[in-house]
C-alpha cells in the first residue's frame, strides 16, 4: 500500500490559515506540518520551498478574492443592482473562504513590507474596482459619482475591520444596511 500524501491545496489552505494569524512570518514548513499532523518532507513533493508555497498561496487568494467572487456574484444573472445586492451579501458572509477579513488584512500589512506583494496587492484593487466601476457605471450617469460610490463601498468592505466607533442608537449592521441602501439609490 502506498503513503498517502497530504493533498497541494491542503499546505496552501493551511499556509492561508497562518498567514491570517500571523503574517508571513508564521508560514514556516515545520508549523504547517505540525499544524497538519504530518511530516515537512511531503511539502517538498509539491513546493521548491516555502517562497514558492507563498507565491501559490497569493495566486489562490487573487483567484479567490476576484475571480470567485465575479463568478459567485454573476452566476445567477440580473441587472446591476441585483449584482450589486449579491456582491455584499457575498463579502458579509463566509460562503467564501478566501474573502475572509484575515487573510485580506494579512496580506495587506504584508504588503507594506514587501513590493512584490505590493504590487500584486494593487492589481487585485485595481480589478475588484474596476468592477465595482461596471455595476456603478449601469446604475449611475456620473462617473464622478460612479468612482465616489465604488471608493466607498471598497473602503467599508476594507476599512470596517479598522473602525471600533460606536454608532449613536444603531448597531453597526444597520449603519452598513443604510449606507448599502445609499450606494444603491
Amino acid at each position: 500500500m502506498g503513503v498517502i500524501r497530504t493533498p497541494r491545496g491542503t499546505w496552501i489552505d493551511e499556509g492561508l490559515r497562518a498567514l491570517a494569524a500571523g503574517g508571513p512570518e508564521a508560514v514556516r514548513v515545520e508549523a504547517l506540518a505540525q499544524a497538519l499532523g504530518v511530516s515537512k518532507g511531503g511539502f517538498y513533493g509539491y513546493f521548491a520551498n516555502r517562497g514558492a508555497l507563498l507565491t501559490e498561496m497569493l495566486d489562490v487568494w487573487e483567484r479567490g478574492v476576484t475571480d470567485r467572487v465575479i463568478e459567485e456574484v454573476e452566476r445567477e444573472g440580473g441587472d446591476a443592482r441585483a449584482l450589486l445586492d449579491r456582491l455584499f451579501a457575498l463579502v458579509g458572509s463566509d460562503r467564501l473562504p478566501l474573502t475572509d477579513t484575515g487573510v485580506e488584512l494579512a496580506v495587506r500589512d504584508w504588503a507594506r513590507r514587501d513590493a512584490d506583494v505590493a504590487a500584486r496587492l494593487r492589481r487585485v484593487d485595481n480589478r475588484r474596482m474596476d468592477y465595482l466601476r461596471s455595476l456603478f457605471g449601469a446604475i449611475c450617469p456620473d462617473p464622478d459619482d460612479v468612482e465616489v460610490r465604488c471608493l466607498v463601498t471598497f473602503s467599508m468592505r476594507i476599512g470596517t475591520h479598522y473602525i471600533a466607533a460606536d454608532h449613536v442608537g444603531r448597531t453597526r449592521e444597520e449603519v452598513l444596511e443604510r449606507t448599502q441602501r445609499w450606494l444603491l439609490s
